[in-house]
């Protein structure tokens, strides 16, 4: 079973750890991270197979639209959940679309894109059933 990856694409706070790397990880799925719109990019070129892209609205480097079309041309089918604080703004061309500040949102969002399913096969060949200790 290959757990599902997914590109989260934040703006970079030193000294913390993304709330959506968590709320991903803690679902038991796989995070690659990029802290600019180029570094996205180039990290969507070297791993084009990820399962879907989780985008903060505000990152570094270019207008949401105009990343998301740079995108799109790496991998035109894949995925794209937005984050905003409002969880209004959408920037035009993503999937989904969720507040910042809702990650069982974002969860729901994961879930549409990869099955629940998947997720609790990559969750069951860590804890099998009626285990309580990884394998």
């Amino acid at each position: 079973m290959v757990r599902p990856c997914f590109l989260v694409i934040d703006k970079q706070y030193p000294g913390s750890i993304s709330v959506r790397k968590l709320v991903i990880e803690t679902a038991l799925l796989n995070v690659l991270t990029a802290y600019s719109a180029e570094e996205a990019v180039a990290m969507l070129v070297q791993f084009p197979k990820v399962d879907g892209i989780v985008l903060d609205s505000e990152v570094y480097g270019m207008s949401c639209v105009e990343l998301i079309a740079r995108l799109r041309a790496v991998n035109k089918g894949l995925p794209i959940i937005t984050v905003s604080p409002s969880g209004h703004d959408r920037c035009g061309g993503e999937d989904y679309h969720v507040s910042s500040y809702d990650p069982k949102d974002l969860l729901q969002q994961l879930q549409a894109i990869c099955s629940k399913e998947t997720i609790r096969a990559a969750a069951e060949a860590d804890f099998p059933a009626g285990s309580d200790e990884p394998v």
